[in-house]
C-alpha cells in the first residue's frame, strides 16, 4: 500500500532513459576492478538510468563498485541477485557482466553509449553493492512497489 509521503519523494517525470532489454550477457563493456578488489564469485550488474544514480548512492548504507556510461549508472552485485525479485522496468539486470558481447551474436549495432568509468570505488574490500537495499531504493525511485517471492520464480 502506497503511503502518501511516498510520492513527494520521486522523481517528477517519467524516466527519461527508459531500459530496453539487451540479450543474456549483454554489457555495453568489460569492467577492470580498481586494484586490491576480487570478485571471485563473478559478479552481475544492475542498470539504472543515469538520472538516478546519485540519488540511489545517496541511499544506500553501502556502495560497492559502480560504473557509468552517458546513459546508464552500473552497480556490480553479487551473482544470481535476480533470483525471486522483479527489478522495475527502468532498471536492467544483465548476468555475467564481466564478459563482454560478442560482435558476432547482435543482429543491430547498438549505438555506443560511450566508455565506461568508475565513479565510486568500494571501501569495504568487496566490489558488490548489497542488492536488497539497491533493490528497494530502485523501486523507491521509479515508483515502483518491490515484489519477490520465495521460490524464486519472479526471475
Amino acid at each position: 500500500m502506497e503511503r502518501p509521503h511516498d510520492r513527494h519523494d520521486r522523481p517528477p517525470t517519467p524516466d527519461p532513459a527508459p531500459w530496453h532489454p539487451a540479450a543474456p550477457g549483454s554489457f555495453p563493456g568489460t569492467l577492470v576492478l580498481p586494484a586490491g578488489l576480487a570478485a571471485d564469485l563473478g559478479y552481475d550488474a544492475v542498470g539504472t538510468p543515469r538520472d538516478h544514480g546519485e540519488r540511489i548512492l545517496a541511499r544506500l548504507p553501502r556502495a560497492g563498485c559502480v560504473y557509468a556510461d552517458d546513459l546508464r549508472w552500473w552497480w556490480l552485485v553479487p551473482p544470481g541477485s535476480d533470483i525471486g525479485v522483479v527489478w522495475p522496468p527502468s532498471t536492467g539486470y544483465v548476468t555475467g557482466a564481466h564478459c563482454a558481447d560478442p560482435s558476432w551474436t547482435r543482429t543491430r549495432p547498438r549505438p555506443a553509449p560511450g566508455p565506461l568509468r568508475l565513479v565510486h570505488a568500494s571501501g569495504t574490500g568487496s566490489p558488490y553493492t548489497p542488492p536488497i537495499p539497491l533493490y528497494l531504493a530502485t523501486c523507491r525511485l521509479a515508483g515502483s512497489l518491490p515484489r519477490w517471492t520465495l521460490n524464486g520464480a519472479a526471475r
